[in-house]
């Protein structure tokens, strides 16, 4: 009898602690719940979430939530809680509540987000992305010429509980500009998408992945800039170059920034990362030779040893790289930089750029940005690598130095057009970087405006 007792004691106490799972230890007074029932500031309504214990209040688009009141506040009988009804509260950060009944208490989020009548991505038969401009509300897809325009279907996405007409995944006729309004409460915006039918790209960007909604987001960021930035401009896969599907007598240059994670590390690593480009270097090769240009930036710069650009030592990739994941990056504490070249200050790779306090170098990054730092470069010196000096260098490359880094490894070069073959523009350094994951209160972009800067000045350099 003793031992039915004891379990049953057990059995009503585990159900006592679990009313507040986050509570103390203790013996006392650990049966009462620790719930919010009801939540509002200025009167909006909170969003109870249980399992998460979270309360998320919806505010209007330009509501100010510095000094927002608590209206109501209803709580588990008997508990109390850090926030009291009437309390004004700035709401620029979430806050904690912590609800506690008797000896035991549970901690809630409490946060507010706006009405937002926002599409964040728009994408046409799975395959085309739109390049979207918040500011004029205005949706730019490029497409092939051979793509019937008529009966498109749209994926779009939305901010947080927003609506749109017409809806996502109906078809429509984009032969000519077609209008979407998104609602949300209070918020309310049109968007109008214009498809672009490219008959002859002038340009490309590249990669493995089959559209560019599916690339890794450093690789999307990079297109989307492209697309619309360079008149003509288009995303191809490789296996669209291996197919032949695209008419590239007019293209110009064919941009191909490569983020891999882990990092590209050497000659075999790219042969086994990079197979998809390698299957697709006869395609490329005859691009190069036939006048194309190319810009190859991050893990990219390992492929001009593989089409000819450097003789016939494939040999002659990058000797040191290295990187980080998105989810790893590391926070910049200061502007990062590397240093112009000698005597190549009055390169056009380097016009109009923003200046730091230094001369000479290039700035590229602000301080809170959240920064990989993938870097494919060539570490020169009599230690080891194979590269003695600089010499050394473009004697066996047949390459021109533009960019070093702080410790003298070749971070920028370039393998200038000749005899009927275009010219290669190479940006391995890891301060060359499109994405931040997240930023640092306070961050304010400046110096990371030059990576646009500089990719735009070698786009123009090369297609001159």
């Amino acid at each position: 009898m003793k031992t039915i007792y004891s379990e049953i004691l057990c059995l009503l106490c585990l159900l006592c602690a679990a009313a507040c799972s986050d509570g103390h230890d203790g013996d006392l007074r650990l049966g009462g719940d620790c719930q919010v029932e009801a939540l509002t500031l200025d009167n909006y309504e909170g969003k109870i979430d249980r399992a998460a214990r979270s309360i998320v209040v919806q505010l209007p688009e330009t509501y100010d939530h510095a000094a927002v009141q608590v209206t109501s506040l209803r709580l588990s009988e008997g508990a109390a809680c850090n926030v009291r009804q009437g309390e004004v509260l700035n709401m620029d950060a979430a806050k904690v509540l912590r609800v506690w009944n008797g000896d035991a208490f549970l901690d809630w989020t409490l946060s507010v987000i706006h009405d937002e009548a926002r599409i964040s991505n728009f994408i046409l038969n799975d395959l085309y992305t739109g390049t979207i401009n918040q500011a004029a509300k205005t949706i730019t897809v490029y497409v092939p010429a051979t793509v019937e325009l008529t009966g498109m279907v749209p994926t779009i996405l939305l901010s947080t509980n927003a609506g749109v007409a017409p809806a996502s995944g109906v078809p429509q006729d984009f032969s000519q500009p077609v209008t979407y309004t998104v609602r949300n409460n209070s918020a309310e915006a049109t968007y109008t998408v214009t498809v672009v039918a490219i008959d002859k790209p002038a340009a490309l960007f590249v990669g493995s992945a089959a559209s560019m909604s599916e690339l890794d987001p450093e690789a999307k960021a990079a297109c989307e800039w492209m697309l619309g930035n360079v008149a003509g401009s288009l995303y191809a896969s490789f296996a669209d170059l291996r197919a032949g599907t695209l008419d590239l007598s007019d293209c110009k240059v064919v941009w191909w920034h490569w983020h891999h994670s882990p990092a590209v590390d050497g000659h075999d690593d790219f042969v086994t990362k990079g197979a998809d480009a390698l299957d697709t270097k006869n395609q490329l090769r005859s691009f190069y030779e036939n006048g194309g240009a190319l810009l190859l930036t991050r893990y990219a710069t390992n492929l001009p040893s593989f089409i000819g650009a450097t003789g016939d030592d494939e040999w002659t990739t990058p000797n040191n790289c290295w990187g980080d994941e998105e989810n790893n990056a590391k926070v910049c504490g200061s502007p990062w930089d590397f240093r112009i070249f000698d005597g190549q200050a009055d390169h056009p790779l380097w016009s109009n750029l923003i200046q730091g306090d230094e001369a000479g170098r290039v700035y590229c990054t602000d301080a809170g940005y959240h920064i990989t730092n993938s870097t494919a470069q060539y570490h020169i010196g009599t230690d080891w690598g194979g590269y003695a000096n600089y010499d050394a260098w473009t004697t066996r490359t047949g390459g021109r130095i533009l960019g070093v880094g702080g410790d003298g490894a070749i971070v920028a070069w370039e393998y200038p057009a000749h005899d009927g073959k275009g010219g290669i523009v190479c940006i391995g350094s890891g301060c060359y970087d499109w994405y931040s994951n997240a930023f640092e209160p306070g961050y304010a972009e400046n110096f990371h405006k030059n990576i646009a800067t500089i990719t735009q000045n070698a786009i123009n350099y090369l297609t001159k």
